[in-house]
């Protein structure tokens, strides 16, 4: 790209005097990775592309979904079943066709997690399960990249920058500093109670403003601190974070350590709950009658057509529990395999004495085992 039109791209920010060539110069020589497409990751992703970040990687392994479009404003309806990281990428192309943007349209596991987030400067966490962010947290620390955390829920979000060291404190903090342990089952999700539309495009563009201090240099990034947002009372509040001693129990501190973790137990270690293979579920079903309960939201994707279940949401799992056949083994599914969790352990108790699982990795696992 030439300069000329560098310039007229760029030219409001380049004005700015913090700013200025320099930092445009820093910008296209950057490179950010955003993990997941959604809610979060689609207002960074646009901001990132816009500003010139010169390669931006997207890790989504999902598809557009109806009940995404009011949050993920990326896609249309006619991108419903589409992948969202090949989606975003030619998308973004669109917006800016000078910078390198490189799609994964695979899940970031413990296997491929080092290798690919190496190959970045800063990593945003727009994912949206435990699960997924200790083990980026993880890889990050071991890797010694930035890591921009964004959260929301309902009317709320939350933002921080991890793995940075603060000039004034000297420390550097991490996710397991804010959370140590895992949250409680009892944690909700978007999934679960919902969230406004508009939230996440507020954290994500906040994530995209950060990544943009800690790439130029200008302000001051939020290191080791939590800015909260409450949107019904518009305000904002923000928290110190400090390193917490106790951390190391479970922290993986080497590359053997990391590829060894096993990141869904450690977030569901406190649950005790049944889990079942996608293979074991297979020869359960053909061996004897069993209850399959689907915990999803409407309209969630991939539709099931191979075998019959009875669909209750899980925000409605409590009060509708007691129509679920209990006398076969009862057999419950969500997307990925957390729901699922919950809504078991609510059946248990409330039928102590039923055989209930969960399915393993969701029904995702089981389509991609079985396609």
């Amino acid at each position: 790209m030439n300069s000329d039109n560098t310039n007229n791209r760029y030219q409001r920010q380049i004005q700015l005097k913090e700013f200025g060539h320099v930092g445009q110069d820093k910008i296209a020589q950057s490179s950010v990775l955003v993990i997941g497409a959604g809610g979060l990751g689609c207002p960074a992703l646009q901001y990132l592309a816009a500003v010139g970040v010169g390669t931006i990687g997207i890790a989504d392994f999902d598809v557009v979904e109806m009940s995404n479009l009011q949050r993920q404003i990326l896609y249309t309806v006619d991108d419903i079943g589409k992948s969202k990281a090949i989606t975003a990428a030619k998308r973004l192309k669109t917006l800016n066709p000078n910078i390198s943007i490189l799609p994964y349209n695979f899940q970031i596991t413990n296997n491929n997690a080092l290798e690919i987030l190496a190959k970045y400067d800063i990593v945003i966490d727009g994912s949206d399960n435990f699960a997924t962010r200790y083990l980026v947290n993880d890889a990050c620390v071991l890797l010694e990249k930035p890591l921009i955390y964004g959260a929301v829920l309902r009317f709320e979000g939350q933002i921080g920058v991890f793995n940075l060291t603060d000039n004034q404190s000297n420390i550097k903090t991490n996710y397991r500093d804010l959370f140590p342990e895992p949250p409680s089952d009892s944690t909700l999700s978007c999934n679960d109670v919902g969230v406004l539309g508009v939230i996440p495009g507020i954290i994500g563009t906040m994530q995209a403003i950060e990544t943009i201090k800690i790439i130029t240099g200008i302000g001051k990034p939020l290191s080791n601190k939590i800015m909260c947002y409450n949107a019904l009372e518009n305000s904002f509040y923000a928290f110190e974070m400090d390193v917490k001693s106790d951390k190391s129990i479970d922290f993986p501190k080497n590359k053997i350590a990391f590829l060894a973790y096993d990141y869904e137990w450690f977030c569901n270690k406190n649950l005790n709950i049944e889990v079942l293979s996608v293979l074991e579920f297979d020869v359960l079903r053909s061996l004897e009658t069993i209850t399959i309960v689907d915990v999803r939201e409407k309209g969630e994707l991939p539709s099931v057509d191979e075998f019959p279940f009875i669909f209750i949401p899980l925000h409605e799992f409590e009060s509708l529990a007691s129509t679920i056949p209990i006398e076969n083994k009862v057999v419950i599914y969500c997307k990925s395999g957390q729901r699922s969790m919950q809504a078991v352990k609510i059946l248990k108790e409330i039928f102590p004495n039923c055989q209930a699982y969960s399915l393993a990795g969701g029904i995702e696992a089981w389509k991609n085992n079985h396609y």
